[in-house]
This record gives structure tokens, sequence and C-alpha cells, in this order.
């Protein structure tokens, strides 16, 4: 078998796929700083022993996030990305300054449901898809992945110190500041966005009902219930069984997330150059159960527990980043931002009943039962998968060439 023609990402795609990997970035960082420290602070606040109450200060975000991602995606078909991308972040960012303000647990609430309706991920994620070619669309879904994952490990290491510094209401400033500066990334380092396909929309009922969207949707769902269920537990075993004091977790987690991008970008690398998106994905999937098997049997030391870390974040990356790619070259063209919206939701809802699920089970039948779940749901998928159709690339524009 030849070897492929290298062609190499231009300095444009490259440009766009730093740049909007930078606002995701920006974005989420504000996000992440205020989870380790929130329901310390929540204790000082009129409301704030009410851990019902805490608890859905903290989560109101992600519900109005998956109630806005499939309007904010089918808008960014209709009206263009970059308005949309701006118009969400201006909600971001008077949700976090009115959190700042808030007097009492329920402002908070106010605020972070203010937050999550700035629901750009489908947007932004269409944008990159548009500015890229084909086969170079998963390193770019990778670099926005890889930084959200950055954020959170270093966000671990620097929330408690800012918020020694500045408290919760710096904090929320900082998150709409954030916000603001990631506006200006948007129009000083990303490239122009495409004209607006003139490609009639096809019914939504077809973006949401096709086969392998389906297919890819289940994936998004099943990878972030496999992600929240098992660290409803892995920081009790880092403790448990690592003997490792909660604020030193950031040890672990950090390197593990540096170290797995180094192994993730080879098999990004092969899965676009080579054309070898199928086994690279399949062999994720399979990743991801025997790290969940690793866990429920031989994850009791903190070597153990580091070592299914990294190989966990090494499949997490490595589906994160190619899902998103794979959904935007199976979506109608014309249709691209409500596929990424119904697939954004998808992963919302997956996320949120990881937690409830993870919490239920290692409540009711101890932590291990957690890894089962997550092991049994890692074959379903693996059996969905086998019947993906992985599309075909389209020829590339003559615009996206240097």
């Amino acid at each position: 078998m030849s070897n492929p023609v290298r062609d190499p990402m231009t300095p444009e795609e490259r440009r766009a796929g730093v740049s909007l990997a930078a606002i995701f970035a920006l974005r989420m960082l504000g996000l992440f700083l205020i989870l380790p420290v929130f329901a310390l602070f929540a204790k000082g606040i009129p409301g704030g022993d009410d851990l019902t109450l805490v608890g859905f200060a903290l989560g109101a975000y992600g519900l109005t996030q998956a109630c806005f991602q499939i309007p904010f995606g089918s808008a960014s078909d209709r009206f263009g990305r970059k308005p949309v991308i701006v118009f969400g972040l201006l909600l971001f960012a008077a949700g976090s300054f009115l959190a700042a303000a808030a007097p009492d647990i329920y402002w908070v609430i106010a605020g972070r449901v203010l937050q999550g309706a700035g629901a750009i991920s489908a947007a932004v994620t269409a944008l990159a898809a548009d500015l890229t070619r084909e086969e170079h669309r998963t390193k770019v879904m990778a670099m926005i992945g890889s930084s959200i994952g950055l954020v959170f490990a270093l966000s671990l290491v620097g929330a408690p110190v800012l918020y020694g510094l500045v408290g919760m209401e710096g904090l929320f400033i900082l998150t709409g500041l954030l916000a603001l500066a990631a506006i200006l990334l948007l129009f000083k380092a990303v490239p122009p966005a495409p004209p607006i396909s003139t490609h009639d929309k096809p019914p939504f009922r077809r973006v949401l009902l096709d086969l392998d969207l389906l297919r890819l949707n289940f994936g998004i769902f099943s990878l972030h219930l496999i992600q929240m269920s098992m660290f409803v537990v892995v920081p009790h075993a880092l403790v448990a069984h690592g003997g490792l004091p909660a604020p030193e977790h950031w040890k672990v987690y950090l390197p593990a997330v540096l170290l797995s991008f180094a192994i993730m970008v080879p098999a990004i690398i092969s899965a676009e150059r080579r054309g070898r998106m199928r086994p690279v994905f399949a062999g994720a999937i399979a990743l991801l159960l025997g790290v969940q098997l690793g866990f429920r049997f031989a994850g009791e030391s903190l070597g153990g527990l580091a070592l299914w870390l990294i190989l966990f974040f090494v499949a997490f990356n490595v589906l994160e980043a190619t899902l998103p790619s794979l959904v935007s070259r199976t979506a109608p063209p014309a249709a691209k931002g409500a596929a990424l919206g119904v697939y954004n939701t998808t992963q919302s809802l997956g996320a949120a009943a990881g937690a409830t699920l993870g919490g239920y089970l290692a409540k009711h039948f101890g932590d291990n039962s957690v890894f089962a779940t997550a092991a049994a749901l890692a074959v379903v998928w693996l059996l969905v998968a086998a019947s993906m159709h992985f599309p075909q690339r389209r020829p590339a524009p003559a615009a996206a060439n240097p």
C-alpha cells in the first residue's frame, strides 16, 4: 500500500484551530475555576446551607445548555456562526456578572441559568468545520477538545489560589471578562466565516432521526455518561486507595491529561492521514472499556489509578475529537449547525445522566458497580459502532487551498 501524499494544514486552518480552541478555553476556564470552590463559598451566603440549592446552582448551567444548544446551532445555519457566537458569549458574560453581584443563592442560580443560555458549542464547532478541510477536521476538533481538558486540569491547581485572592465574586467577574475577551479574539484572530449555505435546509426531523447521526449522538451520550459517573467515585478512590488528599489530586490529573495528549496525537494523525478512522475509533471505545475493567479489578493503588486515568484521557480525547468531526461530515451541509446542536444536547444529557446514575449506583451498590455499568455501556457502544458508516471525504473547495 503506497503512502498517502501529505497535504498539510494551511496557515488559515491552523489559525482557525488555535483561535477557536482558545475561545473554548477562555469560556471553559471561567466555568471550571468555580467548580472546586463554589461549595465552600455557598456556606457563607443566604440559602447556601441548603445542599440541594447548592447542587442546583452548579447544575443549572448544564440544564439551560441542553435546552439552547439546538436553537443556537440552527440559528447559526440561518444567521451565520459569528453573530450567534457573539450573542451567546454576551449572555454568558451577563450571567457571570449577575452571579458576581448575587446577594443569595437564588440570584446565583439565576446567573448560572443565564450563563448556560449562552450555548455556543454547536456554533463554534460548526465554524471550525466550515473553516477546515475534512482531512484536517479531526485535528482541529482535537485542538478544541484538548484545550478543554488542559484548562480543566489547570483550574484544579489555580482555583483555590485565585479564590483566596479575589473571592467568589472576583472569580465570577473574571469569568465574565474571559467571555468578553473571547469575543475580541473571535474578531481579531478567527478567519472570516464562509457565506451562509444557500442550499435548501432539510427538515429538522431528518437531522434528528438520521441513523448515522443517531449512532454518533449515542456515542457522545455514552462517553459523557461514563466520564461523569466515573468522576463521582474516582476522587474517593484516589483518597481511599491512593492515599492522596483531595487538594493534591491535581498531581495526578494534570500529568495524566498532558501525557494523554502526547499519546493521542499519533492516533489522530493515523486516523486522518492514513484513512484509518474506523479502527482508531473502535480502538478508542475498546480502550475505554478496558479502562473501566481496569478500575474495577486493578485500581487499588495510586500507580494503578494514575495509569487508568492516563489511558482514560487518551480514549476520551480521541473520541471527543473524532465524534464532532464525523457529525460535521455526516450532516447535510445546510444543517451542520442543527446537527451539532443535537449532538451537544445529547452530550449535556449524557453528563447529567452520568452524574445522577453514578451517585445512585455508588450509594446503593458501591463504587465498583459504577465501573461495571460503564463497562457494560462501552460494550453496547462497540456494537453500535460496528454498524456505523464512516463518511467519505467530500472534495475540498478551491478556497480552502493556499
